[in-house]
């Protein structure tokens, strides 16, 4: 600054009036300096870096530049530049050099932000990602990198060691548990979800009391987030999958079946034994056809070794409609290309209600798509309710008002 100041008193100018205005055009040096300077590293060795980058073969370091980290990094370019002309300041050096160590710290900040934003993206590359996120993780480091850079920028401010400001939080502890509050139980929740395997990204699980039925998104630190089915998006905190209860659906996306538990209910009025006729009919259904064979000749020696009258329905044993349509539910489900054959498939009768006898179809199918899972139930179901009649059974269903203009009308008739 003495140059300058020189070349002004060369001019004419008085001691004062140069010397103020030598600060001020060095000033205005520095500014500019720092600003071509700027401009320089992001218009030119930044360009060269990328271009770097997107050449490599690594995919890593393209995280980095979506993140902006060496971007971040460029702006220590100008402190740099700050702290070499910070001499020629000599009443306001210690001021400036506080100003700028403060501008480093939060720089610094922001690239160590960006850095671990970037690590977990290049960790969501792995499939390992999905059981064991770590998002979580890398918020609790930023919130540790943010408290330590506070107090360091505080302690610099004040000129105080950061030791003495660390030793004074002991004493807040309290205050900060209760401002940190969801950070920890988050935290301790994180823990927990990871190390138990409870959740992970792309699980569909069913949390009613929040509302959320549909796929996990994302898992932070304080939240998990469900998009649900209709595409709205549920945010439930972290350590609400702890406390309360859900139900995750990845085992049975796992299990490669997805279940079907329905019952269709028969009129206990059409439940009847078989005629002789209906026999040699069922034994033309090729599904039925072993089945009715084999049962025939087995009650036929159970009442002949009984000594069964069998001019009685109700003596000895008979076939009976439902049993047939039982039997056939069953067969029918067995041979059916889209039901699971490794899994469990019942066909079932429950109690008889007011609604008629309960017959409960207790299957897997084969593909967990959704779409492709209400395709076959619907299938299955349709061909049940079409068949039922040929049993001379009846599907149970309440009354409508056609039903009761039907009976007046046949009513009036007679």
């Amino acid at each position: 600054m003495n140059y300058i100041k020189d070349w002004f008193v060369e001019l004419g100018i008085s001691n004062g009036l140069a010397n103020y205005l030598a600060t001020i055009s060095l000033v205005v040096i520095v500014g500019i300096t720092c600003i071509a300077a700027n401009f320089l590293t992001k218009k030119v060795v930044l360009r060269i870096v990328t271009h770097y980058i997107r050449n490599t073969r690594f995919q890593w370091d393209n995280f980095l530049l979506e993140r902006r980290v060496f971007h971040k990094l460029s702006h220590i370019v100008p402190a740099i530049i700050l702290y070499y002309f910070s001499f020629n300041f000599a009443n306001y050096q210690a001021l400036i050099a506080k100003g700028i160590t403060i501008y480093l710290i939060i720089v610094a900040l922001l690239v160590l932000d960006a850095f671990l934003n970037a690590v977990n993206d290049i960790y969501r590359t792995y499939d390992i990602s999905r059981s064991r996120p770590i998002k979580g993780y890398v918020q609790v480091v930023e919130i540790f990198l943010f408290i330590i850079g506070g107090i360091l920028a505080i302690s610099t401010l004040i000129g105080e060691s950061p030791v003495i400001l660390i030793s004074g939080i002991g004493a807040l502890s309290a205050v900060m548990m209760l401002i940190f509050k969801d950070s920890l139980l988050g935290l301790v929740a994180g823990v927990q979800l990871t190390a138990n395997d409870m959740v992970r990204v792309g699980d569909w699980i069913e949390m009613p009391k929040y509302g959320a039925d549909g796929d996990i998104i994302d898992i932070s630190l304080h939240t998990v987030k469900v998009q649900n089915f209709d595409k709205t998006i549920t945010t439930i905190p972290s350590y609400a999958l702890i406390s309360d209860s859900f139900i995750n659906w990845r085992g049975m996306q796992d299990a490669g079946g997805r279940r079907i538990k329905r019952s269709v209910y028969i009129d206990m009025n059409s439940i009847g034994f078989c005629t002789p006729e209906a026999i040699e009919k069922f034994k033309k259904i090729h599904v039925l056809s072993d089945y009715i064979l084999d049962k025939e000749k087995e009650i036929l020696h159970y009442n002949r070794e009984h000594d069964i009258d069998s001019t009685v329905a109700v003596n000895g044993r008979a076939m009976t409609n439902i049993g047939v349509f039982r039997a056939y539910v069953e067969r029918y489900i067995e041979q059916h290309p889209k039901i699971h054959k490794g899994m469990t498939k019942i066909v079932r009768q429950l109690a008889p209600g007011q609604n008629g006898l309960p017959l409960e179809i207790y299957a897997f199918t084969n593909n967990i798509n959704w779409a492709v899972y209400e395709a076959v139930q619907s299938d299955l179901f349709d061909h049940i309710l079409a068949v039922a009649p040929e049993f001379g059974l009846q599907v149970f269903q309440s009354p409508s008002g056609q039903d009761f203009r039907n009976n007046r009308a046949k009513s009036e008739v007679y």
